[in-house]
């Protein structure tokens, strides 16, 4: 059985824009996508994702629009919009030299 592994404050937000930066998805598909590429070390809970989601489109990161979901449903599908484009990028950059100096201090002799 896995350990829970509890995201960092802001990661959430980080790995949506990401996964929304290769194409639109609806919110339950933004899960699994997490949770497959993780390899299943990830699992988002309804309760974070949904509110990440809504936070995001406020900040006008992303975008949502109702549509027809492969299996008929309607369901509420999210993209990336162009300030969420710069906002990832910005992100990915800050996440980079926040994991290099956290490495730097765990391999200190």
């Amino acid at each position: 059985m896995t350990e829970r592994l509890d995201l960092p404050q802001g990661t959430l937000d980080l790995l949506i824009l990401r996964t929304l930066s290769l194409q639109r998805m609806h919110g339950w598909a933004i899960s699994e996508r997490l949770h497959q590429v993780s390899r299943a070390t990830l699992t988002i809970p309804q309760g974070s994702l949904y509110p990440a989601l809504h936070r995001l489109e406020r900040r006008g990161w992303i975008r949502a629009e109702w549509c027809e979901s492969e299996n008929n449903r309607r369901a509420k599908y999210y993209e990336l919009t162009r300030a969420g484009r710069k906002q990832l990028a910005a992100d990915v950059e800050a996440w980079r030299r926040l994991t290099a100096a956290v490495d730097l201090v765990l391999e200190m002799n």
